[in-house]
């Protein structure tokens, strides 16, 4: 077991802050060497903009779920990476938000050439402590992500009051009593809580789910989809900011997730959008890089989207 390689999957509804808890991770100082797997849920990648600039190498899958239709691409990325001649100390793998975590931790004991050259370390899941009760209703991926945690990240502490806490907290452990709960505000959760555990334990899971190691056909919600946009020219971010406030505050309940990185006029540097249903928020990044392609795109995530509407209104942001 000493020789095989460290996975952690990093898991968790849209828009808990998997991808901010994952900079956390690459900007301390913990002199590993990890490889970072990315699924986005679009066609178009928007979170490998949002992961900070580190020593790490970063793989993309987009267009798909890692559980389901893009599964062998992961198979085959984490092939690759055991051949290179380079040791990493880990691979960290961070799931779309729709994702079921069972057939990611499947794909490490079930494929011969994965399971001979690597271990799954943790599932380590991040909740949005504001949203979680409405997405156990709405959602049953949420409560799939919980149910197969290791360790629980509780995040957006500060959204929500304690009596509030208390309450997902007592959710949380009616759905997983074994795993460890860190809270936290942006995933400020010390490293050692979260890499190098050997936590997942495969024999407490087939107790409770003994079919976990068969095939499993994960299906997602008919009326939930992506719609991505790329628009070349430059955006005003005076136009943008009321056209995102508008679709917000008339579409914000079927939106669950909306990110971007954008390309204003007369700017150096990139702009980072987020949103979580309607609260927003943004910074400006890191400066577009000399040989860039100075574009702007946006991921909508969510229920009946128009995906000609989204179009048109994103394409009339341009400066």
């Amino acid at each position: 077991m000493a020789d095989l390689i460290p996975v952690t999957v990093l898991t968790g509804y849209l828009g808990a802050g998997k991808t901010t808890l994952l900079n956390r991770i690459l900007t301390e100082r913990h002199g590993g060497k990890y490889a970072v797997i990315i699924n986005e849920f679009g066609e178009l990648g928007v979170d490998n903009d949002l992961v900070v600039d580190s020593d790490e190498e970063v793989f993309e899958m987009n267009n798909g779920c890692i559980c389901c239709t893009v599964r062998g691409d992961l198979i085959r990325i984490v092939g690759a990476l055991m051949k290179r001649a380079e040791r990493f100390d880990g691979i960290i793998i961070e799931t779309t938000g729709l994702a079921n975590p069972a057939p990611v931790a499947q794909t490490f004991f079930v494929d011969e050439d994965v399971k001979a050259r690597t271990r799954l370390d943790a599932i380590v899941t991040v909740v949005d402590a504001l949203n979680f009760e409405a997405r156990l209703a709405d959602s049953p991926e949420a409560a799939d992500q919980v149910a197969f945690a290791d360790v629980v990240v509780l995040n957006k502490l500060d959204l929500v009051t304690p009596t509030a806490l208390a309450a997902v907290e007592a959710r949380i452990r009616g759905i997983n009593r074994y795993a460890q709960i860190h809270h936290a505000t942006r995933g400020d959760v010390p490293i050692d809580q979260l890499l190098g555990l050997a936590a997942f334990d495969l024999g407490r899971v087939l107790e409770s789910v003994p079919d976990f190691l068969d095939e499993d056909s994960h299906v997602h919600d008919e009326h939930l989809s992506s719609v991505s946009i790329e628009v070349a020219a430059p955006l005003s971010a005076d136009k943008f900011n009321a056209w995102i406030a508008h679709i917000l505050q008339i579409q914000g309940q079927d939106i669950l997730r909306t990110k971007g990185i954008l390309a204003y006029k007369n700017e150096s540097r990139r702009f980072a959008f987020q949103a979580v249903h309607m609260i927003a928020d943004g910074d400006f990044v890191a400066p577009w890089k000399e040989g860039d392609r100075r574009v702007s795109r946006i991921v909508f995530i969510g229920r009946d989207l128009n995906r000609p509407q989204l179009r048109r209104g994103f394409e009339s942001c341009v400066a």
